[in-house]
């Protein structure tokens, strides 16, 4: 360059030559944090000092290496009404800071943070956006001492683990403790910097400790997703079950003077979905046969009859069948928004299950006559069910009345767990899955492409919970076994391991790209199906007043687990090998149980307390007899119980 030259209009600069030739940009010089796994809190990092221009950093955050970018996966402010800026921003003082990542403006309305974040990946660069100059600057020099995390999501220790799970497959174990892991991470205080943007903040909710759906987002409490988070919960940390029922009294208090629940607090309570106001009421019977928690079901029973009384016979058709659509239903979605109206089986056999479950929750409230109608209710719906939407062409049940031919997953699986199939529908149905759904990632929710392209081959956890739960069922725990091994086998095994993805799409992959969540809470099912039904135990009766253990053990050799239930932990032992099943009960005061033996009754010996119970042809005893093919002894009260069964008679 030549000098400065002075002209009338101002001093430049002539350039004759570049030597030795034009400088390429670089990239801002970077690091990433690998926590391991997915994490979720506030992100903190300690600045031992900095040059004196306000250097700038940038954080992205990301739970997958694959979009590990120098922009978030996903952050809140790209949701509100912040401009879209995809890191979080510091600016750097000259004597350092020990900074927590805090959603907020460091100066005015420049050098903007998120605050929380769910992630696994933390890239850190020295950078800043043109618009933060000059509060802070893309160049400088930062020194870092340390990078941490404020967690903020339920901490799960060995103290406060009320309930647990071991068996001889080892990769069953981490599946068990990979959805504990996850469902920690969803249950968190409601915080209004903290949850989904869009209107989702209530007062009500303020504080209280709830299920959100997935760390990193929505960061909302769904019902649909407690249907399957808050049984894990039930079954891990029992003390912080308080957070199921907080999400499913706010929501009560929310119902619409139609009998309409909201789904979640989104969109200030009015995102219009179908199906979820049916979860409602089945996690309230959960909650309640968990807990035994009689003052939640005596203050939301109103809510309870206003559901399945008036909201739901408002859409309900002159076959007795729910068809969305009805009073201006059709463009209500459901758990993944769907394009479905009509007469979908899903819907319907969610809604059996719905009626029954109330039914139970009735009784014992002692309202005969709201249980035995809903009962009555059930029947005609299940009924009306098989008539109308069974394909009997394809063995399974129809995913619509209406429209291209499909097979859905939800509604064949909870068609099998509600008892709207008889065992050779069940047979047939589950068969259909296996020959059209199976994939090496888990199996499909649609047989076919006609909802949506891909639809084949996208599988939701979520859905795929109440199939396994039929497979063990139906006596067919090998099958359920080789489910849950691909599913949870895929994402355990690929990046960021541990936590259950929202949902798997073609080839294994991302099924929303970056903004899917990979640890949600309605995919956690594999831990209440390894207990409930592998290991066999679950309650039968509010506050576990009453029990079964009814083992489905497949290929596994042994397993023992223990639950946690408001008189004590109910624990249970077994072990098998080719020509005996041992099985061992711990039982708590104030509760009484059955256990039903594996095996062909008429090829076993039962013997306990040091006598033979069941010769392969009579009982010894009154409280033993066959139910289901099984040999089962009722009435064990508190102590320990032991049982084994041979093959042959004895």
């Amino acid at each position: 360059m030549t000098a400065v030259q002075d002209t009338p209009r101002g001093a430049f600069t002539r350039i004759n030559e570049v030597w030795p030739e034009a400088v390429e940009p670089v990239e801002p010089p970077s690091f990433t944090v690998d926590f391991g796994k997915v994490v979720v809190g506030y992100p903190r990092v300690r600045f031992t000092s900095a040059s004196d221009n306000s250097p700038g950093v940038r954080l992205a955050f990301s739970e997958t290496r694959q979009f590990l970018t120098d922009r978030s996966d996903f952050t809140r402010s790209d949701q509100s009404g912040v401009p879209a800026q995809g890191t979080d921003q510091f600016a750097v003082p000259a004597g350092g800071a020990d900074w927590t990542d805090r959603k907020g403006h460091q100066n005015g309305t420049q050098v903007y943070a998120d605050g929380l974040h769910g992630f696994r990946y933390l890239k850190i660069t020295l950078d800043a956006l043109a618009s933060d100059a000059p509060a802070a600057e893309p160049w400088g020099t930062v020194e870092i001492d340390s990078v941490g995390l404020d967690f903020t999501a339920y901490l799960g220790t060995p103290a406060t683990y009320r309930g647990w799970f071991l068996c001889s497959d080892d990769d069953l174990n981490r599946y068990w403790y990979g959805a504990s892991y996850t469902n920690e991470l969803v249950t968190d205080t409601f915080r209004q910097d903290d949850v989904d943007p869009r209107n989702a903040w209530s007062a009500s909710l303020e504080g209280q400790l709830v299920l959100h759906d997935g760390p990193k987002r929505d960061r909302d409490p769904y019902v649909g997703d407690l249907a399957v988070s808050a049984r894990t919960l039930y079954l891990t940390h029992d003390e912080a079950a308080e957070a199921a029922r907080n999400v499913l009294a706010d929501l009560a208090a929310h119902q619409r003077a139609d009998g309409w629940i909201p789904p979640a607090s989104i969109n200030a309570y009015t995102l219009p979905l179908f199906d979820y106001p049916l979860w409602w009421v089945t996690c309230s019977w959960d909650y309640v046969l968990y807990t035994g928690d009689r003052g939640y079901a005596e203050r939301h029973y109103p809510n309870l009859l206003k559901v399945l009384d008036v909201w739901y016979p408002s859409v309900t058709d002159s076959a007795g069948l729910l068809s969305k659509g009805l009073n201006n239903t059709g463009g209500y979605g459901d758990y993944a928004f769907l394009g479905r109206t009509g007469r979908i089986t899903y819907y319907n056999a969610n809604y059996v299950q719905a009626l029954n479950d109330a039914a139970a929750l009735a009784r014992w409230l002692g309202r005969r006559a709201d249980a035995d109608r809903w009962t009555e209710r059930a029947g005609r719906v299940r009924d009306a069910i098989n008539a109308q939407l069974w394909d009997a062409s394809a063995g399974a049940y129809l995913d619509s009345g209406t429209g291209p031919v499909r097979h859905a997953q939800d509604g064949n699986a909870i068609a099998v767990t509600a008892g709207v199939a008889d065992a050779g529908r069940a047979a047939s149905a589950l068969a259909h899955l296996d020959a059209t759904t199976r994939r090496p990632y888990g199996n499909a929710f649609m047989d076919n492409d006609t909802l949506f392209d891909g639809a084949s081959q996208r599988v939701y956890a979520f859905t795929s919970y109440p199939e396994i739960v039929a497979r063990f069922e139906t006596g067919r725990a090998d099958s359920a076994l080789d489910q849950i091994r691909r599913t949870y086998g895929w994402m355990d095994g690929h990046d960021p391991g541990i936590t259950h993805w929202e949902g798997i799409g073609p080839d294994g992959s991302l099924y929303e790209d970056a903004y899917t969540s990979m640890a949600h809470g309605w995919s956690t099912g594999v831990l209440p199906a390894l207990t409930h039904q592998l290991l066999g135990a679950r309650p039968t009766s509010p506050g576990y007043a009453t029990w079964e253990v009814r083992p489905h053990p497949g290929d596994v050799s042994w397993a023992q687990g223990q639950l946690p239930t408001p008189k004590g932990p109910l624990r249970v032992e077994w072990n098998r090998t080719s020509t005996a099943f041992a099985v061992t009960v711990h039982v708590p005061a104030g509760t009484r149980g059955a256990v039903a033996l594996p095996g062909d009754s008429a090829r076993l010996t039962v013997r306990g307390g040091g006598r033979v119970l069941w010769n392969g042809r009579r009982a010894s005893a009154r409280s033993v007899s066959v139910t289901g093919g099984r040999v089962t002894v009722s009435d064990l009260g508190p102590g320990t119980h032991s049982f084994t069964a041979t093959t042959g008679r004895g």
